[in-house]
């Protein structure tokens, strides 16, 4: 580790606490966190790992993620403060994986650009946001993307087309022991009240169906297959409003768990795990996880 710390461009930060870098302000402390400065201290961090068999894991804004209390044993790379170029020219755009979602979609609309609007106010960075597909209203981000470049542990990089990558419902078919570097969109254009319009109603949507003044990671659940959504077979199994510490289930939307100040992570997996018992007791449904997590034991969130 000295030996990476001392060739590294980039920031290098040791027994870096994770709670500062995820939107739940939860988690311990990562051995190392860097933000590499360019693709080739990237390559070299990665090839010095992979050499010494340290483990390594990527993350976006933290936006979507629940590190454990415990941290972290290896290496976390981050690119949401560096690998941030972002380009728009006629119907297609550049895009750096670090560049933040909402940044590119208010450059989108602003270009009188259809296909990314229905995402205004999703958290994360567009590499985040590829990795989970993600999506809102009816729009997906995999909708409008063309190719990728990623970075392989081993430093090397690789294109992949759309078509090269399989997406569904909030997943993706990226390997995870790669890392997403740069994304090629191509949208259409259309009027421009027609893409404001849209824009006001998904953030007013937004607004109106999330406790967006709490600290969360977004949605803790995928939708299962069917009509009924996570949010609405918790609320109906009566979980609304329990708590776990400072942890709790909203009272203002059923999928989302917020942090009221001072919550572990481990306040946020008992009510993870009592939200899949009770929906799967009553309904019969087993609910997925939609937020990453970090530093679990694999048995963690089994019920």
């Amino acid at each position: 580790m000295t030996q990476l710390k001392s060739m590294i461009k980039g920031s290098f930060l040791e027994n870096e606490p994770m709670s500062i870098h995820t939107s739940y302000g939860i988690g311990g402390p990562a051995k190392a966190f860097i933000t590499p400065k360019n693709k080739e201290d990237l390559s070299f961090a990665l090839q010095c790992a992979h050499q010494h068999q340290i483990p390594v894991y990527f993350v976006g804004s933290g936006s979507n993620l629940l590190v454990s209390d415990d941290g972290i044993d290896g290496i976390v790379f981050t690119l949401g403060k560096s690998f941030t170029h972002l380009e728009i020219e006629g119907i297609h755009i550049s895009a750096e994986s670090g560049v933040m979602l909402g940044k590119m979609v208010k450059e989108a609309t602003s270009h009188n650009l259809t296909g990314l609007e229905n995402l205004i106010g999703v958290p994360g960075t567009v590499g985040g946001a590829l990795v989970m597909n993600a999506g809102a209203f009816g729009g997906e981000i995999s909708n409008v993307l063309k190719s990728i470049e990623v970075m392989t542990l081993e430093g090397q990089l690789k294109n992949y087309s759309v078509n090269d990558i399989e997406f569904s419902y909030r997943h993706s078919t990226f390997n995870e022991d790669e890392i997403i570097i740069h994304a090629e969109f191509e949208l259409t254009i259309a009027d421009h009240e027609t893409i404001q319009n849209e824009k006001i109603k998904a953030s007013q949507g937004r607004k109106k169906n999330q406790p967006l003044r709490f600290r969360s990671a977004g949605s803790v659940f995928k939708n299962p297959k069917g009509d009924k959504a996570a949010g609405f077979l918790i609320d109906k199994a009566g979980l609304k409003g329990t708590r776990s510490g400072d942890a709790e289930i909203s009272t203002h939307h059923a999928n989302f768990f917020i942090n009221h100040g001072q919550a572990k992570a481990m306040d946020i997996v008992t009510l993870i795990q009592l939200a899949r018992k009770e929906v799967y007791d009553k309904f019969g449904v087993k609910l997925d996880l939609e937020i990453k997590t970090l530093g679990f034991h694999p048995e963690t969130f089994t019920v």
